[in-house]
């Protein structure tokens, strides 16, 4: 395919897509024989979106609106979410197909997403996921964590559950709170990373707990990933604690992850702490974005578009400026796609031919914007918005 007048940082150029891959840039390129053309008509070249954390098994999209069910603490959720899904008669692979259809029509080709692994559910929602991340390969890249969301030393059989679900294939194992939760930091910790080392997997923990407690988790965390030698494979979701340390505590904790290559996804949810991104970065540490909980039994609220939620940090963290803005871009692009291990996709040659066409003059305008049409090109191959082109 050779897409014609795009722009990419203030040029307008052409792309030319090979067997998945950008191949040539460039402004006047000639369409070989048998190639397929696409007029850009001057749009906005940018990255595809890569959804470092959602929860495809969760989300009720597909059904009539629920109204919310209340609780102030992750237990009291967690209790709201088991009760609620004992209801819902459209099956997992349903919704999580109609979740996959919006991510994709919103630029996202890539995805982690938590599956629950409890017990009661047992492994089949893990199963229904894992088929449509077969089923759907073409359309999105589906990575899945094996996701203790009751915990696991709390409710007996769930390791075993988790051993099973990294025979059954599944990328990571998921922890959850080890002390919040499990009230037992040495025991989950010993659990999940005793499997992440036997099946040779990473691991990507939820940690809500706060302050100091959070902070020895994180750094019990970091010391165990240098140990297990699972840098740049092990993840921290939330870490709502490092918005809330002290100056001291926050340079010791953040020196430790970066050493140990632990990155950290936040969502920017208010009103709880959140972890300053450019603080961060600037201690080395890998800081991305994602949607994480999209209409389900946690929230009532979230679109799927990951240029929104970029938008949602900006707010948050007080980025203003052109270049904030185009880095919160990139925290939901080019570097989630970094922590998921994909191959780059900075719409250079050789690059993924993963990207996607938008109205907007630049980037920092996309994000401010949003611009609800958008085409979407994965491997090289229109999978979203051709109609609106």
């Amino acid at each position: 395919m050779l897409i014609r007048d795009v722009r990419i940082d203030g040029r307008r150029v052409d792309l030319r897509l090979r067997d998945g891959l950008i191949v040539e840039t460039g402004p006047g390129l000639d369409a070989a024989e048998g190639e397929a053309l696409l007029e850009g008509q001057g749009r906005l070249a940018l990255p595809a979106l890569v959804d470092g954390h959602v929860h495809l098994d969760k989300t009720l999209i597909g059904l009539p609106f629920i109204p919310h069910i209340p609780g102030t603490t992750i237990a009291a959720r967690i209790a709201a979410e088991r009760h609620l899904r004992r209801s819902v008669a459209l099956p997992v692979a349903d919704r999580a197909r109609a979740l996959i259809a919006r991510l994709s029509a919103l630029g996202t080709v890539a995805l982690r997403s938590h599956v629950d692994i409890d017990p009661e559910v047992g492994l089949d929602s893990l199963h229904q996921i894992l088929a449509l991340k077969a089923e759907l390969a073409g359309v999105m890249q589906i990575q899945t964590v094996a996701f203790p969301q009751s915990g696991i030393l709390r409710e007996p059989g769930t390791a075993a559950l988790l051993e099973e679900a990294a025979k059954a294939g599944v990328d990571l194992i998921g922890g959850l709170d080890p002390a919040g939760i499990d009230g037992d930091i040495t025991g989950h910790l010993d659990t999940i990373f005793g499997l992440a080392e036997r099946h040779g997997l990473g691991l990507d923990i939820h940690l809500h707990d706060g302050g100091e407690l959070g902070a020895h988790e994180l750094s019990q965390i970091a010391r165990r990933t240098a140990r297990a030698g699972l840098s740049g494979r092990v993840n921290v979701s939330h870490a709502f604690c490092l918005g809330a340390l002290s100056p001291d505590a926050f340079a010791r904790i953040a020196a430790e992850l970066a050493e140990a290559g632990v990155s950290i996804m936040t969502s920017a949810p208010g009103p709880v702490p959140m972890p300053p991104v450019k603080a961060l970065r600037a201690a080395g540490v890998t800081v991305f974005a994602a949607n994480d909980n999209i209409r389900d039994a946690w929230s009532p609220f979230g679109s799927g578009d990951l240029l929104e939620r970029a938008a949602i940090l900006c707010d948050r963290q007080d980025f203003r400026a052109d270049a904030d803005l185009e880095l919160a871009l990139d925290l939901v692009s080019t570097v989630p796609g970094a922590v998921l291990g994909r191959p780059r996709a900075d719409l250079t040659p050789g690059a993924l031919a993963d990207l996607m066409l938008v109205p907007a003059g630049s980037r920092a305008e996309a994000v401010a914007a949003r611009p609800p049409e958008r085409l979407v090109i994965k491997g090289g191959r229109v999978v979203a918005g051709a109609q609106v082109m």
